[in-house]
């Protein structure tokens, strides 16, 4: 009687990139939820319109008060800290992913914002700033006229 045997060249492949995995998020694991609880950095969108630069920053659950809005040296500065919910022990927590701490992000601003006039709304864990443009920076549309010139003069 002749036994064949198939060969199956990936067959330890999938176990192979089990053992990866698991060595790999075991000596991650401490690293990422100690971290959780230092530094982030909030997402930030940044648009133009004719008249102003506006920049959103993405900061769920940040009081008002724990938020700092700066323009030095052209320099626009968001500030701010995302403080650990006390009110539940960490024992208690099974997964903890969003990151707290204090943040900083910073900004090179063109001379074109008029820095006196800044505003900055917070709602609904989006803080927007609004940095209107100067007067003589914002595009200016001018019409100008054609004459028809007389031919063979």
């Amino acid at each position: 009687m002749n036994t064949t045997a198939r060969l199956e060249p990936f067959r330890g492949l999938s176990t192979l990139q089990d053992q990866f995995n698991r060595i790999f998020n075991e000596s991650f694991r401490n690293h990422t939820e100690e971290s959780a609880l230092t530094t982030w950095a909030p997402a930030v969108d940044i648009y133009e319109t004719a008249n102003e630069l506006v920049v959103k920053a993405d900061l769920p659950d940040v009081n008002e008060k724990d938020i700092d809005v700066r323009v030095e040296n052209n320099l626009l500065t968001i500030r701010g800290e995302r403080k650990f919910e006390k009110s539940v022990s960490e024992e208690n927590f099974l997964r903890i992913e969003r990151t707290y701490g204090s943040f900083s992000r910073s900004f090179s601003l063109p001379n074109t914002v008029n820095a006196e006039a800044i505003g900055a709304e917070y709602k609904n864990g989006v803080l927007t700033v609004t940095l209107p443009k100067r007067e003589e920076s914002k595009p200016r549309q001018v019409k100008v006229t054609v004459n028809a010139a007389a031919n063979g003069k």
